[in-house]
């Protein structure tokens, strides 16, 4: 932000004075030119809970109205912004993207455009790695984050302290419910807790030792569910007694009373997390930086943790947040999903991933 010393204040001063004296002769008012954004963002209660809370507060802060966009997710939307961008026209400014799909538009080109970051001081409230940058520059900044946690009965089962506990058939013999999808973040929990990281994804060998390594996990399995809604209520029922689910929906269910237990182990739970990217279409690029500079800052990341339950990209430390409230939608460590080797390898691991359910 300029400062304004007395000479410039004197000056501006003056400046004023002839323009309004201007005005007074012409008979014509000075109209102050509004500013507007299209923002998109997940639909449902997500856009709402933005368009409630997040939207208005910037809004008061800048003078800067948003026009709301409801995304389907982010493959779908990917898809959607290729078409209107060949079209011409786009129908936001700012998106949000998942981080793969965010790689995808990086590769495929001319779809979003390098940020100035220089416009964006509050990023530097986030580590690196939720700034994505390629060859044209920075093209993303993180928006905020989501856990794939470890979920447990506790009235079924002591709380296990590591992924490992998992492959104990002593304790979970047919009782857990895993994510079916090769995107559900197993193969990242299996590279952090029996290999060497994301690494592993490097070569084919390390692909297939992890794909059989969850193999070994098909014993202790009593559900590979392909939409959360299944797990959810597997939880509710009963029919399993722990496995891999969303950290916040965990929370809000046991916050209602049903038996479920989120917690980090010490190999840590897969982070998700989604990025502003602006249009290369858009010609709102100040605004948009704007409105990722007050996404970055950390009483906005506090702001949508208490009322969106999405997890800070900010240090809690940098917030006011307090533990219970932290704990509610985040936890340390993360582990970090390997999401370029997949889209790299997507064929190789997706046919290793199949061939593995569907043996005996």
């Amino acid at each position: 932000m300029t400062k304004l010393n007395r000479r410039t204040l004197l000056k501006s001063t003056a400046g004023m004075g002839g323009l309004a004296a201007m005005g007074s002769v012409l008979g014509t008012p000075l109209i102050a030119q509004s500013r507007s954004l299209k923002v998109g963002s997940y639909g449902g209660y997500f856009e709402n809970s933005f368009k409630e809370f997040v939207y208005p507060a910037f809004t008061e802060a800048t003078g800067i109205t948003i026009e709301s966009v409801t995304q389907p997710n982010s493959a779908d939307w990917l898809v959607t912004m290729q078409q209107a961008s060949a079209a011409g026209s786009v129908p936001t400014d700012l998106s949000l993207y998942a981080r793969d799909a965010l790689i995808k538009s990086s590769r495929i080109g001319e779809l979003v455009s390098p940020l100035d970051m220089s416009n964006i001081p509050a990023a530097s409230n986030m580590e690196e790695d939720f700034l994505y940058e390629d060859s044209s520059g920075v093209i993303g900044v993180g928006a905020m984050a989501w856990f794939t946690s470890m979920v447990v009965n506790p009235d079924e089962v002591d709380t296990p302290t590591s992924w490992v506990d998992f492959w104990d058939s002593s304790r979970f013999e047919s009782s857990l419910g895993l994510s079916k999808l090769i995107s559900g973040n197993l193969l990242d929990i299996i590279a952090a807790t029996y290999f060497e990281g994301a690494g592993t994804f490097d070569t084919n060998e390390g692909i297939l030792a992890m794909v059989e390594k969850a193999g070994e996990l098909k014993p202790n399995v009593a559900l590979w569910w392909t939409a959360e809604s299944q797990m959810e209520q597997s939880m509710k029922n009963g029919d399993v007694v722990g496995g891999m689910y969303f950290h916040d929906v965990a929370q809000l269910m046991a916050a209602d009373g049903f038996p479920i237990r989120s917690t980090f182990p010490k190999e840590g739970n897969p982070i998700g997390y989604g990025s502003w990217c602006l249009s290369a279409l858009s010609e709102k690029a100040d605004e948009a930086a704007e409105f990722i500079n007050f996404s970055s800052d950390p009483a906005t990341q506090a702001l949508m943790s208490r009322k969106i339950g999405t997890a800070p990209l900010v240090a809690q430390s940098k917030t006011d947040l307090t533990d219970e409230e932290f704990s509610f939608v985040s936890g340390t460590p993360a582990i970090q999903p390997a999401y370029e080797a997949y889209l790299d390898n997507e064929t190789f691991i997706k046919e290793a991933w199949d061939k593995m359910l569907a043996s005996a």
